[in-house]
């Protein structure tokens, strides 16, 4: 998995696998650029005009400038006029950030424009007006240089609340959606990371191929959290028709198996062990639906529950399948069968699991510890199958117990897989090899688990 090529199909697969953490971190970021936003708002303008006697214009110099019109945007924005301005502006504020939030110009030749820019409407209006005040005092005094002016206020700057909140609300929106852009890169960033370390199998074929053994079903199982919850799914369960045809070629895969490992013995009778991961409780579900299904297909079907590895991951299903029924609900051929002793040696005949005589298909539930698997000394069956979730193990650790279950005598002939990835197209179907025929006498070649289990053994 970590070896990958990530390329587009693949990192959009990665996300959608990842989007709770991903939508966090766009959250996350949303949030922080409309914090940033809120302590730097956008700043507000607001724009006072001071009017110029006629009288005192000049005509244009040779290069087009008007010198008086010069002059007076020089004196307006001295430090004379600001500081004497400094008192009336708002907020209070020292000369140096005075001139810079200030700004002079001319609309014309005979107008001053005096712009104040500060975070709100009010705070800009009253900052002009009191820079053009102190101008227009300023030039009107005998004392100013280059002669008395008599320049009156033309306009004051307004209070343009609405303009305020309408520059506030798009200076929020542009620094969230700049927030919730770097967080959403931050997200896919860590998910693609994460994702290509990610050893953990997914797709079917890769289930498959990492054993050497093809996948049966695979179709989404309830996840009962109590015992009244396993006793609701052992009632209700009802696939979809595309998850119904699958169960119902895994059952007659099952049968199949029974009558090519016992030919001839013509019982009638065929059982099943499902070996799931205690580190993967969503593969619980898988053999119980098994079951039920089997069940509502008129199959004389008995659940068994014997010793567990783990007899924590099982218990609450134990105590269900131990209970009375409830409900009259239940498919009348389904058999609930508790075992804390088992060491039988077939679904017929065992020494601590009494299946009913009248059952025709057994499904048996064993889970084993994937780091260090050990299958439990439950009923002997006519197949064994590996049920796992998607996303749940590694390869190394469903080798290790399909290892575990070749040295117990069991051969491992299909996978289950629990809640498929949606975006898996795949369908874990095995090339089927050229058969040749096995003189009478003579074994087949072990398969490569068996070899190692053999060696295992020795």
């Amino acid at each position: 998995m970590s070896q990958q090529r990530l390329g587009l199909r693949r990192l959009i697969q990665i996300v959608r696998r990842h989007k709770l953490p991903v939508g966090i971190m766009v959250a996350l970021g949303l949030l922080a650029g409309g914090g940033y936003a809120s302590f730097n708002p956008a700043l507000v303008t607001s724009t006072a005009l001071v009017l110029l006697p006629q009288a005192g214009q000049s005509a244009l110099n040779v290069a087009g400038v008007n010198p008086y019109l010069e002059t007076q945007e020089v004196i307006a924005k001295s430090i004379p006029v600001f500081v004497a301005a400094l008192p009336h502006v708002r907020p209070a504020t020292s000369l140096n950030k005075l001139r810079l939030a200030v700004e002079i110009g001319s609309e014309s030749d005979d107008i001053i424009s005096v712009s104040a820019k500060e975070k709100s409407a009010a705070d800009a209006a009253a900052t002009a007006n009191a820079v053009a005040g102190s101008y227009i005092s300023y030039t009107g005094s005998e004392s100013t240089p280059g002669g008395r002016v008599q320049a009156q206020l033309l306009q004051r700057a307004a209070n343009n609340a609405e303009k305020g909140r309408v520059a506030e609300l798009v200076n929020y929106g542009i620094y969230a959606l700049l927030g919730a852009l770097f967080g959403a890169f931050l997200g896919i960033v860590v998910a693609a990371a994460v994702g290509r370390r990610d050893r953990r199998l997914r797709r079917r074929d890769e289930i498959a191929n990492c054993i050497g053994v093809p996948v049966l079903a695979a179709f989404p199982v309830g996840h009962p959290s109590s015992a009244g919850k396993w006793t609701s799914l052992l009632e209700d369960y009802k696939p979809g028709a595309l998850y119904a045809l699958q169960l119902r070629n895994a059952i007659k895969h099952l049968e199949m198996a029974a009558a090519d490992a016992s030919p001839g013995s013509g019982n009638g009778r065929w059982s099943c062990t499902v070996l799931s991961l205690s580190s993967d409780p969503r593969a619980l579900g898988l053999g119980p639906q098994l079951a039920v299904f089997a069940a509502s297909q008129g199959i004389p079907t008995a659940l068994v529950i014997g010793p567990q590895q783990d007899a924590k991951v099982t218990a609450t299903l134990r105590a269900a399948c131990a209970a009375p029924p409830a409900s009259p609900e239940r498919p009348g051929p389904l058999r609930l069968v508790v075992s804390d002793s088992d060491s039988g040696t077939d679904s017929d005949s065992d020494s601590g699991t009494e299946v009913p005589p009248d059952v025709t298909l057994a499904v048996v539930v064993a889970v084993v510890d994937g780091r260090n698997p050990h299958v439990p000394a439950t009923m002997r069956t006519s197949a064994t199958l590996l049920g796992v979730s998607a996303g749940a193990a590694t390869a190394d650790e469903l080798a290790r117990v399909a290892i575990s279950a070749v040295a117990g005598g069991r051969e491992i002939t299909g996978i289950l897989v629990a809640d498929p990835d949606s975006d898996d197209a795949t369908a874990g179907r095995l090339p089927q090899p050229v058969q040749h025929a096995v003189p009478r006498g003579q074994r087949a070649m072990p398969t490569r688990v068996t070899r190692i289990a053999t060696e295992i053994r020795r």
